[in-house]
């Protein structure tokens, strides 16, 4: 399968330059038309990496990086005239994993692509899967596992399971839960805990898993 590419810029002619650069060098390769949603366009066309401009109409380059990153640690390289140590700083600091500034060459920026689409696909390749009295925590595509079933499951439901998983046969107290969650960007308080919990019981229990998170009184979970 082809490594996908998405080219988020505006300007037709630099648009149509990269298309034909990355489909000359075997991507498969879509540009953001419709710059009122680009992450709508994002998801849709699901791709490998981002080629993302800063001044665009509608949200900026940083702002688009920064609602990917949200969901999403995909290779993004901005590629921009905004040259500043400012711009640099700010790509950095959002979540870009390279700036390339116009006129940019073609030769560099094929090389960057090439080696930034590798440490993902070998960070991929080892992404964790973490098991416990058989059931399989998949965090590459955010599933647990078992008797041949698979429940899907969203961002904190993954992170309170990855917490679980990796003190299993222990009692984790809410507290440390949730100052695990707020430690990874992720905004939960006691009563969304309570809430997360309910939900992942009830997505185990479609897998044949029904006491596999236990509550212990005053104490907190353990699995």
């Amino acid at each position: 399968m082809r490594e996908k590419i998405l080219i988020i810029e505006d300007d037709p002619t630099i648009q149509a330059q990269l298309k034909n650069l990355l489909a000359g060098n075997g991507y498969e390769v879509e540009a953001v038309t419709d710059f009122t949603n680009p992450v709508e366009q994002f998801r849709a066309f699901s791709p490998h990496l981002v080629l993302l401009d800063i001044k665009l109409p509608g949200s900026s380059g940083f702002e688009i990086c920064s609602q990917i990153r949200a969901f999403s640690d995909l290779p993004i390289i901005f590629v921009t005239s905004s040259n500043t140590d400012m711009d640099e700083l700010n790509s950095i600091m959002l979540g870009g994993d390279a700036f390339i500034t116009k006129p940019y060459n073609p030769a560099i920026l094929l090389a960057k692509i090439a080696s930034l689409l590798r440490k993902a696909g070998a960070s991929s390749q080892a992404a964790e899967v973490l098991t416990w009295n058989g059931a399989e925590l998949h965090l590459e595509n955010s599933t647990i596992a078992y008797g041949g079933k698979v429940a899907e499951l969203t961002k904190n439901e993954v992170k309170i399971l990855y917490y679980l998983f990796k003190h299993a046969g222990k009692i984790c107290s809410r507290s440390d839960i949730v100052d695990f969650l707020w430690d990874n960007q992720l905004y939960v308080d006691d009563n969304a805990l309570s809430v997360n919990i309910t939900r992942i019981r009830e997505k185990l229990a479609g897998l044949g898993l029904t006491d596999f998170i236990k509550t212990k009184h005053r104490q907190g979970y353990t699995i």
